[in-house]
C-alpha cells in the first residue's frame, strides 16, 4: 500500500551498524512494495520510473497506492485525489482494477504457504510468517526470506520487502526500513539499537491522540518511551500504554494469528454521488452481503447477527441490527435479514444515501453452527471426537451452499470478478 504518515516516520539509526546474526529471528514480516501500483505496472511497463497513483477519481476519490516517485512529492495512501493532483500534477492516475489485486495476492500467499503453514495474512499485501518449522528444510531465517522474495519476483513480477526479527513488532518495523525491495535482519542482541532512535509514532498503535499525550510528557522517540517506567505508561495510557512500553523494548506478546477484538466481519461502500433509488440501494446491499459472506466462508465462520450502516448525504448515520434465525455464511440470508431495515430507513428519510455498510457479528466456527461444508463430506457427518454430528443442511439450503463453495473456488483461482451473481450484473455493467 502507499506510504502513510507512520511509515514515513520509521527512519532513525544507522542500519549499517546492525549485524547479520539471524539466530532466533524466526518471525518474518512480508510487505509487498507499492502493491496496487506494482500490479498495474505489470501491464503498463512504460510507466515505470514515473509518478503513478492508483485511486478513485471524482470528488470523493482517495489514493489507494502511490509509486515511490509520487511519494517524493508527498503523495500517500488515503489522501484525497484532489490533494494528490495538486502535489504532483505530473502523476499518472489509474483507477483501481477490480479483482486483479486479490488474484495476485492469492498467488503471493500461495508461495508463502509453500514455505510454512504457520502464517497470518493481515491484508491483501502484508503478512507475518513463523519459519521455525522450515529452518531444517530451507535454511536460516534470512536465507528463507531471501528465497521467498526471489520466488515472488520470479513468479509474479512483483517485489516485496521483508523484515526478519524475533517478534512481530520488530519484524514489521524492519520491513518498513527495508523498503523498497529490501531485506533487513534485526539481531536479537541489537533490538534496542534498532528501535531507540526511531520516532515514537513509528510504533503500531501510536495514533495522533496517543502521540499528543506522549508529546506532553516530552517523549518523542522509542528510546525515551523505553526509558520511562512501565507503570507510568500504564497510568497514562492504560493497558494500551503497557503494550506500547513492551513494544519499545521489542517485546510483543501477540500471537501470530489473532481475531479482531469485535469478532466481526464487515464491508461498506461510499457512493460517488448520493443515492435515492431503493432498487440501487438493495443491489448494493446484496453486493456487500456477497463480499461479507465470502469472507466468512474463507475464514470458516458463520454469523448469528448482522447489522446495517446507513449514512445520509449530511453524514447523519443510522444503524440497525438483527439476530439471524440460524447462523449463516450465505449472502442471500444476510440480504434477506437486512432488507426490511433498509426499506424502513429509506421510507423514513427522504435524503440521499452517501454510504451503506453491512457488518456480521456474534461469529462462531462453521463446525459449531449446524451447517456443513458439504452434504457429501463423510467427515462432516461423523466427528472424530465422538460428539454429536452437525445437523445436515436440508434441500435447497444445501444446494445454495454447494453453489457458493464452487463460486468461491473459481474466484480463488481466477479472481473475484471471474464469476458474478446474476442479480449484480446490471450494476456491474453500468457505466461509472
Amino acid at each position: 500500500m502507499g506510504v502513510s504518515r507512520k511509515q514515513l516516520a520509521r527512519g532513525g539509526g544507522d542500519l549499517g551498524l546492525l549485524g547479520d546474526d539471524d539466530s532466533g529471528c524466526v518471525i518474518l514480516h512480508l510487505d509487498m512494495d507499492a502493491f496496487f501500483v506494482a500490479v498495474e505496472l505489470l501491464t503498463r511497463p512504460e510507466l515505470r520510473g514515473r509518478p503513478v497513483v492508483v485511486g478513485g477519481r471524482g470528488g470523493r476519490g482517495v489514493v489507494v497506492s502511490a509509486s515511490y516517485e509520487a511519494r517524493e512529492y508527498g503523495v500517500h495512501a488515503a489522501m484525497p485525489i484532489g490533494r494528490a493532483e495538486a502535489l504532483c500534477p505530473r502523476a499518472v492516475f489509474i483507477p483501481p482494477s477490480r479483482g486483479l489485486y486479490s488474484a495476485y495476492s492469492a498467488r503471493v500467499f500461495d508461495l508463502v504457504a509453500e514455505v510454512t503453514e504457520d502464517f497470518a495474512q493481515v491484508s491483501v499485501d502484508e503478512g507475518y510468517l513463523d519459519v521455525s518449522s522450515a529452518l531444517r528444510r530451507l535454511g536460516s531465517p534470512a536465507v528463507i526470506a531471501a528465497g521467498l522474495r526471489e520466488r515472488i519476483e520470479a513468479e509474479t513480477g512483483l517485489t516485496a520487502s521483508v523484515g526478519v526479527a524475533s517478534t512481530k513488532v520488530v519484524a514489521k518495523l524492519a520491513s518498513a526500513r527495508a523498503k523498497p525491495d529490501g531485506l533487513l535482519v534485526v539481531p536479537q542482541a541489537q533490538v534496542d539499537d534498532f528501535l531507540r532512535p526511531m520516532p515514537v509514532e513509528a510504533l503500531p498503535g501510536v495514533g495522533a491522540a496517543t502521540l499528543q499525550t506522549l508529546s506532553r510528557y516530552g517523549i518523542a522517540t522509542i528510546g525515551e518511551l523505553a526509558d520511562a517506567e512501565r507503570a507510568w505508561a500504564g497510568r497514562v495510557l492504560g493497558s494500551h500504554g503497557l503494550m506500547l512500553h513492551d513494544f519499545s523494548h521489542g517485546i510483543d506478546r501477540r500471537p501470530l494469528r489473532h481475531e479482531a477484538k469485535d469478532h466481526s466481519v464487515s464491508a461498506e461502500h461510499t457512493f460517488p454521488a448520493d443515492v435515492w433509488r431503493i432498487e440501487e440501494l438493495e443491489t448494493e446491499l446484496l453486493r456487500l452481503a456477497d463480499t461479507v459472506a465470502g469472507r466468512l466462508r474463507a475464514d470458516g465462520w458463520a454469523a448469528r447477527g448482522a447489522g446495517l450502516k446507513y449514512r445520509l448525504g449530511d453524514f447523519t448515520t443510522f444503524s440497525r441490527s438483527v439476530t439471524l434465525p440460524v447462523p449463516t455464511d450465505l449472502a442471500a440470508d444476510l440480504h434477506r435479514a437486512l432488507r426490511p431495515a433498509l426499506r424502513s430507513l429509506r421510507e423514513q428519510h427522504s435524503s440521499g444515501v452517501r454510504l451503506l455498510g453491512l457488518r456480521t457479528h456474534d461469529l462462531i466456527p462453521l463446525a459449531e453452527s449446524g451447517r456443513q461444508g458439504s452434504l457429501f463430506d463423510p467427515e462432516a457427518a461423523a466427528p472424530e471426537d465422538g460428539g454429536e454430528a452437525s445437523a445436515p443442511v436440508a434441500g435447497q439450503d444445501a444446494e445454495r451452499r454447494e453453489a457458493q463453495l464452487a463460486l468461491d473456488e473459481v474466484r480463488r483461482r481466477f479472481g473475484k470478478t471471474a464469476l458474478t451473481p446474476a442479480s449484480l450484473l446490471r450494476r456491474s455493467q453500468e457505466p461509472e
